[in-house]
């Protein structure tokens, strides 16, 4: 076989600038799901659900941050904005809180739904061949979207 040929079995890894485009799909996830905490603790009366919001937005910039710093110690330049979808995401938050008069369960039903997009894409980025320290962090990080994701349902199927 050629020096230049790897054998078919062998994971080529991931290039450097695919990190980093992976990296900035978690970072657009991490800030669309801080404005969309924020938005959801303004959307509800309770002060219990609203403390539990802020503290799951604070952590998600958290993340963000911490990819942040890791995407600029790879030598690449952070996403500097939220995602396309997660401006709906927002929007369709506002839209529900508006007609439903901040209907607590329907604030929280939007709010899953929200997560299980995070969960997807921390899923989707833990399929890839992630160098080991890039990988620990959004393995850490996902458990945080899963543990999230997990309180809101239990919350929403409560409020029902």
């Amino acid at each position: 076989m050629p020096l230049t040929q790897k054998p078919r079995n062998e994971v080529m890894p991931m290039k450097t600038n695919d990190v980093i485009k992976t990296m900035n799909d978690l970072i657009e996830t991490s800030r669309d799901g801080e404005q969309g905490f924020r938005t959801c603790a303004q959307g509800v009366s309770s002060p219990n659900l609203k403390t539990l919001f802020e503290t799951a937005a604070r952590r998600c910039a958290e993340g963000a941050a911490e990819l942040e710093a890791k995407v600029r110690g790879l030598g690449g330049q952070p996403a500097q904005g939220g995602s396309v979808s997660g401006s709906m995401h927002r929007a369709w938050i506002n839209i529900e809180s508006t007609i439903t008069g901040m209907n607590e369960h329907a604030v929280l039903a939007e709010c899953e739904r929200g997560e299980d997009t995070g969960k997807h894409v921390y899923e989707a980025a833990l399929k890839e061949d992630l160098p080991t320290d890039v990988r620990t962090i959004i393995e850490r990080q996902y458990q945080g979207v899963k543990a999230n994701h997990d309180r809101v349902r239990d919350l929403r199927n409560a409020a029902a």
